[in-house]
């Protein structure tokens, strides 16, 4: 354990008898952008907000070497949280979220804001209630990259905009929040769309942490293996969790250090090796 670092040790999380979270340790160390990736209901959602000390659990959560309980103010001291659904008060203009916040909060950077706020085009004189999803989310961003913590946790920030304001949401937050002494944790089932920015992943799959890999690493292991659906049985003597058959041939995901004779060979996606580990279709993802 790292003295800055954004620890999980052993944490369960049951919901009545069902176990959402199953021992996760996890540890987020400063200046990573680390992507968690997992089916609808592998525990994401939960996981983080146990992270967040929003739900009761088993085991414990540290942040740079501090024990954090459940809704502990020293938290927001150091993290800041984009859900997938925003909490803003709809009786509210722009202008007074942004104040309220500037208010409340001591973490509060005046000059990111005003930077943020030039760069937004947000109507400041609307209510919340006017805006789009997608100004509304615009706005929620806005408002978070304006706090000076060192961790920001992502849970499906973008789901149900468009790809233009996705790209832009993402690359806001690369401009103006990463810095190498901060951490984004982020799930999204746009993993492709983030993809390229991501340093570390984490899969997650039945409420258990299958891996936590830098993703060139991950990438190494395995690529995609082509072959005409005449010899498809080369590739299914290995077993893959998941095949695909296209024009004439079958696809799979194998270890980057199975050879066959005649094959063709792919890079595999993060998307590519999830589904190769835990089966299941893309949709799912």
């Amino acid at each position: 354990m790292t003295e800055e670092s954004y620890i999980v040790h052993n944490v369960t999380k049951y919901y009545g008898k069902f176990k959402a979270i199953d021992s996760v340790s996890l540890e987020l160390r400063q200046g990573k952008i680390i992507g968690l990736l997992g089916k609808n209901g592998a525990g994401k959602s939960t996981l983080m907000r146990c992270m967040l000390g929003f739900l009761n659990h088993s085991g414990e959560v540290y942040i740079d070497g501090n024990l954090i309980k459940r809704r502990d103010p020293k938290f927001f001291e150091k993290v800041a949280f984009i859900p997938d659904v925003s909490g803003l008060d709809d009786r509210l203009t722009v202008k007074q979220t942004i104040d309220y916040v500037k208010r409340i909060n001591p973490k509060w950077n005046e000059v990111t804001a005003n930077k943020l706020l030039e760069i937004s085009n947000l109507p400041v004189n609307k209510k919340v209630s006017q805006l789009s999803k997608g100004m509304k989310t615009k706005l929620y961003l806005m408002i978070t990259l304006s706090l000076d913590v060192n961790y920001l946790i992502l849970d499906e920030p973008t789901l149900g905009l468009d790809i233009a304001f996705r790209k832009e949401f993402f690359n806001t937050i690369l401009n103006e929040f990463y810095e190498g002494n901060k951490t984004i944790f982020i799930s999204t089932h746009q993993v492709e769309e983030v993809e390229d920015i991501l340093q570390e992943i984490v899969f997650i799959d039945k409420g258990k942490i299958l891996l936590h890999e830098e993703v060139h690493t991950l990438k190494e292991l395995f690529k995609i293996v082509s072959l005409p659906l005449e010899q498809s049985e080369k590739i299914m003597q290995y077993n893959p969790k998941v095949y695909t058959k296209n024009m004439g041939f079958m696809n799979a995901v194998l270890s980057s250090d199975i050879e066959i004779e005649g094959a063709i060979y792919g890079k595999a996606n993060l998307a590519d090796i999830f589904l190769a580990m835990v089966g299941g279709t893309n949709e799912s993802v």
